[in-house]
């Protein structure tokens, strides 16, 4: 599994889902808490795999259904918006906003420990994937075992950054599948047929 990079200076901000109707508008997963920051910043750009971000003219930006709605110069046909799926929106990391006390971008968590809430080590923050409507953090404990927690407010009780200090409260038995798992069953060998003699007349 690879974990997403950014270009060197950029930070991404969230990711283009899929197209919105027939004029050019695409639908993207915010990364950030508030997705007002599509509004605060002047240049957006996006990048396609490992390859130079590109800046984009925003037109306009509207939230829908969790989504962020945006159009962009230069994109008017649902063809081109649908080309524009999977890229990765990015914005420089010095034209990044303020946020509010309550608020974060995930590069800033990055690196973070993750606790329970008893205080029990889990793993160091080390990336996400986008998966569906919501995203997985990937936390690699101190025997490089992978563990993907949903990154929803039910499992993530607190960030602290200047602890840097993540604490969570998994839903019951995700650590234990990725800690403890079971050993694969042995398949019991089947005894080959017999060839049954013929009747005699």
């Amino acid at each position: 599994m690879t974990i997403k990079q950014s270009a060197k200076g950029f930070i991404p901000v969230g990711g283009v889902v899929k197209p919105h109707g027939i004029r050019g508008e695409f639908c993207i997963k915010s990364y950030a808490d508030s997705p007002s920051i599509f509004g605060a910043i002047d240049a957006l750009y996006l990048q396609d795999g490992n390859k130079s971000p590109k800046p984009i003219t925003v037109g306009s930006w509207r939230e829908h259904k969790g989504l962020v709605l945006l159009t962009a110069q230069g994109v008017t046909d649902r063809d081109q918006a649908d080309a524009l799926r999977g890229r990765t929106v990015l914005v420089r990391e010095e034209d990044l906003p303020e946020l509010d006390g309550d608020e974060h971008y995930f590069y800033q968590m990055i690196g973070c420990r993750v606790v329970l809430t008893d205080g029990a080590d889990v793993g160091e923050l080390k990336g996400y994937y986008e998966t569906g409507e919501q995203d997985t953090w990937v936390i690699v404990n101190d025997a490089g075992t992978e563990i993907l927690l949903p990154a929803v407010p039910e499992f993530v009780l607190d960030i602290d950054l200047d602890e840097e200090l993540i604490t969570i409260e998994p839903p019951e038995g995700l650590l234990d599948l990725y800690l403890n798992p079971e050993p694969p069953k042995k398949k019991k060998k089947r005894r080959p047929p017999r060839n049954k003699k013929p009747k005699q007349s």
